[in-house]
């Protein structure tokens, strides 16, 4: 039994390395047929006025359809048209200014052919992707991509593995090709991912996060310690904000340095606030990128868990709290 599962462990890697060696092949080979269809394809989708529609059947559906994705969240808007449902009316979606992209292997199949004969009556832009180039659907197509190879990594030579694997890169090349002529930017990805880590970095500012209203704690510098213990129960706050008669910030105080006054001092909550409070805090200043705050916060020798946001005239608007941007999911 050890024998045997030596042996079928050996043949295992052999056969994966034998997979992922063809394929990187297959896609290495796809560099020599950059030419300037492909460039005109690009030039094309920066132009379209209307959307990019992809479609397939199959391993070759599934392609279009991560196309779909990657095009439609890198700047140009594109949706997915499954072959078999445009035949049965669902062809509504392609307007005579949208481009096409249909993704077949051999070029032939039925689904994608009964599809031709109305896209060229809608008159859109028609690509094709195939490993086919004299095909019904290349014939048919304005421009074709070569996305042909010499044997599939499967040992049967049925499963799409290296055809599959040449077209999907092939269409990432066109996609991303067209990002970058789009002048598309970091900003730009942020806006299509607002939930993702990079989305918030680029968008989220300290209003969208900051505390205010009831959630913070301000008292004129001459209130008494006791109640300005109670205001940051009351805010659910860890600090609380000590300003001047003009409403402007002076100091503040936390609850921790409140505790470790009363150690030394019983008779502490009857004083005022001005006696313990911290003057020259560190402050947050209009309202940058939620980002930004976090590294103030981290990078200050003081290490502060809270921080008071303060507008043009250093009047508190809000409290940021290292824990609400860590919870947000910046980092």
């Amino acid at each position: 039994m050890n024998g045997y599962n030596s042996i079928m462990k050996s043949l295992i890697l052999e056969r994966a390395r034998r997979v992922i060696e063809a394929e990187a092949d297959a896609v290495r080979a796809l560099t020599t047929r950059l030419n300037s269809d492909f460039e005109d394809m690009v030039k094309i989708l920066l132009d379209c006025r209307g959307r990019v529609v992809t479609t397939g059947v199959g391993k070759a559906g599934a392609i279009a359809r991560k196309i779909t994705a990657t095009l439609s969240s890198t700047g140009t808007p594109s949706l997915y048209l499954h072959p078999a449902e445009g035949v049965h009316g669902d062809l509504g979606v392609v307007s005579p200014d949208d481009v096409v992209i249909a993704f077949s292997y051999s070029g032939e199949s039925d689904e994608i052919s009964r599809l031709l004969p109305t896209l060229n009556r809608i008159g859109c832009t028609l690509f094709a992707l195939t490993g086919n180039l004299t095909s019904t659907l290349a014939k048919a197509a304005s421009m074709s991509l070569d996305c042909s190879v010499e044997e599939e990594a499967c040992p049967l030579g049925l499963a799409p593995t290296t055809s599959a694997i040449a077209m999907l890169s092939m269409g990432d090349a066109l996609a991303i090709a067209t990002m970058e002529a789009r002048g598309f930017t970091r900003e730009d990805f942020a806006l299509y991912h607002p939930a993702g880590a990079l989305g918030k970095r680029l968008i989220m500012r300290v209003s969208d996060v900051m505390r205010s209203g009831e959630q913070m704690a301000i008292l004129q510098d001459n209130a008494l310690i006791r109640d300005v213990l109670f205001a940051i129960t009351e805010a659910g706050a860890g600090a609380a904000f000590l300003v001047d008669k003009a409403g402007v910030l002076q100091g503040i105080i936390t609850d921790g340095d409140v505790r470790r006054s009363l150690l030394n001092d019983s008779n502490l909550l009857d004083k005022t606030a001005d006696c313990i409070m911290g003057r020259n805090p560190l402050v947050i200043e209009g309202n940058p990128l939620a980002v930004e705050a976090l590294l103030i916060l981290e990078e200050s020798p003081r290490r502060p868990g809270e921080a008071p946001v303060v507008d043009v005239v250093g009047k508190p608007v809000g409290l940021i709290m290292l824990k609400d941007l860590l919870r947000i999911g910046i980092v």
